[in-house]
């Protein structure tokens, strides 16, 4: 009982910006969670590659309708000159 107090005590003290800077640090050093952690820059990580290759394949459809819409111009452009002959 008497560490938890003396421990809350501690924690209530006024500390200098570089004092919790460094109390933080040394807290998600020890910390259990690091694996958590971990696991969310993984899953950062995963999400930007699904949301690149996402991008990517937008960009391929966009392409290829781009492509299909000037091919069909062309061939009724096409009719059309073969029409006027």
């Amino acid at each position: 009982m008497t560490v938890k107090s003396t421990l809350s005590m501690v924690l209530r003290l006024p500390r200098s910006p570089a004092a919790k800077e460094a109390a933080q640090s040394s807290s998600r050093f020890f910390s259990d969670d690091k694996g958590r952690v971990l696991g969310e820059e993984e899953k950062a990580a995963e999400n930007i590659y699904i949301k690149k290759m996402e991008r990517e394949k937008m960009e391929k459809m966009k392409q290829k309708a781009e492509k299909e819409k000037a091919e069909a111009e062309k061939e009724k452009a096409e009719k059309v000159i073969v029409m006027k002959d």
